[in-house]
């Protein structure tokens, strides 16, 4: 599996180089996978404080085995980041929630910008690929992902 995030980085008015991380992006976005045998609710706590603690991930351990791991500078720096896992397909099937979430930028500073509000944009690429076998996944992922899914917030 290969997970891939983009999203438009406003960066902030004034601002000059990299000398804070939080000055020049307006925010930043994160991506997980939940562990094996974790709840939905488990998930989302941890989720919520990866995203409070100074705008970056906690310094723990995800729990997912990606091979470039979350606290990589190179997965988490810009505004793409991508990470693959390789795994059995029963393995996957146990970590079955995915998440994208905010992290802190400029916007935290200035809120007489009204930024905090403000709705993103991106966009979200998974991959899989398996060895060949004659198994019809397309058409079952395809009638998935053609329904709208309400995001929660």
């Amino acid at each position: 599996m290969k997970v891939t995030l983009s999203y438009f980085i406003e960066p902030g008015a004034g601002e000059v180089g990299w000398k804070d991380k939080y000055r020049y992006q307006s925010y930043g976005l994160r991506f997980e996978v939940n562990k094996s045998g974790e709840s939905k609710e488990e998930f989302r706590k941890r989720i919520n404080k990866a995203a409070r603690e100074d705008g970056e991930e906690s310094s723990g351990n995800s729990g997912f085995p990606w091979i470039i791991g979350k606290e990589n500078i190179n997965r988490s720096t810009g505004s793409i980041h991508s990470d693959y896992w390789e795994g059995t397909a029963a393995d996957l099937a146990t970590s079955n929630t995915f998440a994208v979430y905010p992290i802190i930028g400029w916007w935290r500073e200035r809120k007489h910008l009204g930024k905090v509000e403000s709705q993103a944009r991106y966009a979200l690429v998974i991959s899989l690929e398996t060895p060949e076998e004659n198994v019809e996944l397309y058409s079952a992922v395809q009638a998935m992902i053609g329904t709208q899914i309400p995001i929660i917030t």
